[in-house]
């Protein structure tokens, strides 16, 4: 017997995909957690029903959400992630030899628990020694902060369950607040084809923080139509004006200093959402 997981990622629409087996499944404090073994893309991180990260694609994802602020900004020593529980942000940011500190802020423990066992070539860093990891909340670690950090990543899930507070006006408030003075912030915004009311409001709110806010794409095929984007805040450094000895070898195989520039390229239906 064939057994296949599918997520509905709308009402009217799916992806599908061939399973070996379910290797872990429990209702944590938080949310429906399932770790399963596909035929395609390896082991599956599932949360309440939707896919946040596989074995074969979740590259470009962690690729995208650290490299792009971290190669903007041209000093970043102390970087917040919030969510990320599987741990490949974090995993991305030690590419950076000034990142002195990372944070990582996961509110689910259970996330990082199953990640490590069944996901360690992605969440293998998170015992190196220049990260903290802190189960809580992220949204009240932000309240609490003030001048902290250099970048904050925004690794959430969908703007649903706990996750829902983290695309609201007064957590990008917050955020400015956590940031020292020139300070950026990326937040995944879902995606153009089924989200698009979700995009324009969080730029809308973005811009009435940051003088400098943009967005830009990367293409994830297990995530909602495949074409995923990136909202990003900054309070001095414009990502499409980094100076070419910024970038420097790093290991990737998605993100190059090409694409930096490139992934701000918009589809036209893409741009006139942010307009």
């Amino acid at each position: 017997m064939e057994l296949w997981y599918t997520e509905k990622q709308t009402e009217r629409f799916g992806i599908t995909a061939k399973i070996k087996q379910t290797l872990h499944t429990e209702q944590t404090d938080f949310q429906r957690l399932d770790m399963i073994e596909t035929e395609e893309f390896g082991n599956m991180l599932v949360l309440d029903g939707m896919v946040m990260t596989t074995q074969k694609d979740e590259f470009v994802y962690h690729e995208m959400v650290a490299h792009v602020p971290l190669f903007t900004h041209p000093n970043p020593k102390n970087v917040l992630v919030v969510g990320g529980g599987d741990g490949g942000v974090i995993r991305e940011v030690l590419k950076h030899p000034s990142v002195e500190k990372a944070t990582l802020v996961e509110i689910d423990g259970k996330v990082i628990e199953y990640s490590k066992k069944y996901l360690p070539e992605i969440a293998g860093d998170l015992d190196d020694p220049r990260v903290e990891v802190k189960v809580d909340d992220g949204f009240m670690h932000i309240a609490k902060s003030e001048n902290d950090y250099d970048v904050i990543m925004v690794d959430s899930t969908e703007p649903v369950g706990p996750a829902a507070k983290l695309f609201e006006k007064g957590f990008y408030e917050g955020i400015s607040k956590a940031l020292k003075e020139d300070g950026i912030f990326v937040a995944q915004t879902d995606n153009p084809w089924f989200k698009a009311d979700l995009i324009s409001q969080v730029n809308r709110d973005v811009k009435e923080i940051f003088p400098i806010t943009k967005l830009y794409i990367a293409n994830i095929p297990t995530y909602p139509s495949g074409m995923w984007t990136f909202t990003i805040g900054s309070k001095k450094h414009d990502p499409l004006e980094v100076s070419e000895d910024r970038f420097h070898d790093i290991d990737t195989r998605y993100y190059t200093k090409e694409l930096h520039n490139a992934c701000f390229a918009l589809p036209k239906f893409v741009a006139d959402l942010v307009k």
